[in-house]
């Protein structure tokens, strides 16, 4: 029987491909791991842009556990797992980058209360994995940074915030620092975000 074609197949080389893919399916991550490793044998630049809920409904003294352990399974064990799927490729590298799209409301020089308790929770947890798996893959040369993108214009984002490609610029910043750049930064438009 013949196999069905990937979605990562490219129709004209050097192309962007677009996959959909659930951060919190393990299998999937397993199985877009073996596509990528069959066509391209590693991963230069993992973006882990995926976050649900921004929960300005509720505040952390009568929060919905419901929706904060979604967010935490996606917004922080999500991006973890991920990266623990893409690894061995990342390592395959030549400049292997790891960008972790997080938001100054999972800064701890500036929470309070107010609001989107799951989403800010979530966020600085993911700041905090940042930091650690800095720590662990500076000997394999992989650079591991936080961006904030700040507020933008998107689905999750609403109408008013910055133009996606603002968003965007903010977290090439970190794509493209040199093999000797920073890691463990945290930072918006390539300027440092208090953690």
């Amino acid at each position: 029987m013949e196999r069905s074609r990937s979605p990562l197949q490219p129709e004209v080389p050097g192309l962007i491909r677009a996959v959909p893919l659930d951060v919190t399916d393990a299998d999937g991550l397993a199985a877009l791991a073996a596509d990528v490793e069959a066509i391209e044998g590693h991963v230069d630049v993992l973006v882990n842009n995926a976050a649900i809920h921004y929960d300005t409904w509720q505040d952390s003294a009568a929060a919905d556990l419901r929706v904060v352990r979604e967010a935490l399974e996606t917004n922080v064990l999500g991006a973890w797992q991920t990266v623990l799927a893409l690894l061995p490729l990342l390592r395959r590298s030549a400049h292997p980058r790891i960008v972790m799209v997080s938001s100054e409301g999972g800064s701890l020089a500036s929470m309070g209360g107010g609001g989107a308790p799951a989403y800010h929770v979530s966020k600085a947890a993911l700041n905090a994995l940042t930091r650690t798996m800095a720590g662990d893959l500076r000997r394999d040369g992989i650079l591991v940074n936080a961006v904030c993108p700040g507020w933008v214009a998107t689905d999750m984002g609403g109408p008013g915030g910055r133009p996606v490609n603002a968003g965007a610029a903010s977290i090439m910043y970190a794509v493209d620092l040199p093999d000797d750049g920073p890691t463990s930064t945290f930072t918006r438009d390539g300027r440092p975000v208090p953690w």
